[in-house]
């Protein structure tokens, strides 16, 4: 793996993994058109640090966001936190038994299934990109045609936290399906403030990552039983790199998204989400 590839894929990550046009997709479909082996340990390992690169580039961008919006009074806080602990639930629960389904009856007969031997398939990727494509869509329109609701309202209700959430843990086990992209669309079909469901769904997202990191990294030791090759001790410092670019692309996709999403352009991330699905299912039938 060159440094000109892991800068490219830490840009592309970082840039796909915030807004909601699903980064998954996106760098496996470079991966693959650059000769890369998704699978491969070093690949894994890249894409942990990018990962984490982009966490922190969440945690900075909305860091003053999230003290105006949930740290302005105790109450406040409390009201965050629970919405917080349902969601974190529920996409606990969803994502769990979807991951456990998929390994224990389409991957019966695979051993040591994970459910990430099917992240590279570009024909269930596409179905995914057109599945939220059409989510995104069907939120952005209906959310210029109502009200928008108040703005003090930092609280949620249960109902619409524990929606963002299990449609959170629905998008963990397919690449494609847009983690930010599902949770903004569902916050805002369940009448949550624009500016709130962006809030809500990145504060999500802090928390998801560590554990997302954490089963990527246990994955990876028990693919190396134990040792981690030269090859892989080699990949550690272009993928400390990669992070740093992953970052800075993640601060850059962070003022796209707010500004589109404010303005009244989401539906538009709905669009390139059925053209991109187009495209990575004729890569697909031409042989990826």
């Amino acid at each position: 793996m060159s440094l000109l590839d892991v800068i490219i894929l830490a840009i592309v990550q970082g840039l796909a993994e915030l807004l909601p046009i699903s980064s998954s997709a996106h760098v496996i479909v470079a991966e693959k058109l650059m000769g890369m082996d998704p699978a491969a340990p070093e690949t894994t390992l890249l894409l942990v640090m990018l990962h984490t690169g982009t966490m922190f580039a969440v945690i900075v961008y909305f860091w003053r966001r999230w003290h105006r919006a949930f740290f302005q009074s105790l109450l406040h806080f409390k009201s965050f936190l629970v919405a917080l602990a349902l969601a974190v639930v529920l996409t606990g629960v969803v994502g769990g038994v979807v991951t456990e389904a998929i390994e224990r009856i389409l991957l019966r007969h695979e051993p040591h299934a994970w459910v990430e031997q099917l992240f590279d398939r570009l024909d269930l990727i596409a179905c995914a990109l057109a599945a939220v494509g059409v989510l995104i869509l069907i939120s952005g329109w209906l959310a210029e045609r109502r009200p928008e609701p108040p703005l003090p309202a930092s609280e949620m209700t249960a109902g619409q936290a524990m929606w963002m959430g299990a449609v959170q843990g629905l998008s963990l086990p397919f690449r494609g399906f847009s983690r930010s992209g599902a949770t903004i669309s569902t916050g805002l079909l369940t009448g949550v403030p624009k500016v709130r469901a962006e809030d809500f769904s990145f504060a999500l997202v802090v928390i998801l990552t560590p554990a997302a990191i954490a089963r990527e990294g246990w994955r990876l030791l028990e693919s190396q039983r134990g040792h981690l090759a030269a090859e892989l001790m080699s990949s550690v410092t272009p993928s400390l790199l990669g992070a740093v670019f992953a970052f800075l692309a993640g601060l850059l996709a962070l003022k796209w998204l707010s500004r589109w999403l404010e303005e009244g352009r989401w539906y538009w991330f709905g669009v390139y989400c059925l053209l991109f699905a187009v495209v990575v299912a004729l890569l697909y039938h031409s042989g990826y």
